[in-house]
């Protein structure tokens, strides 16, 4: 199959090539990524209402002030990552 790319493109290839990957390793990342892409993307719209419920949740304690300062978000974010890595 013959692919024709724009200059863009061929630049961001040649500069990837020149950075030691071959053509055949950027086409096959470049994939990978649409693949990523596509399968956050499904994860979201198949978890849209519990996401929109979180998001909904979150927007009510913050009208009601119950808020968390930025030191103690990031501590329990490092705690739910600790927790994930146990399991």
């Amino acid at each position: 199959m013959l692919i024709e790319l724009k200059p863009e493109q061929q630049r961001i290839l040649e500069r990837a090539v020149a950075s030691g990957m071959t053509r055949d390793e950027v086409i096959e990342h470049a994939f990978a990524l649409i693949e990523e892409q596509h399968q956050s993307l499904d994860w979201l719209l198949e978890d849209r209402e519990a996401i929109a419920a979180h998001i909904a949740q979150g927007v009510a304690q913050a009208e009601r002030g119950e808020l968390v300062d930025e030191e103690e978000a990031v501590r329990i974010l490092r705690q739910r990552r600790a927790g994930r890595q146990v399991a």
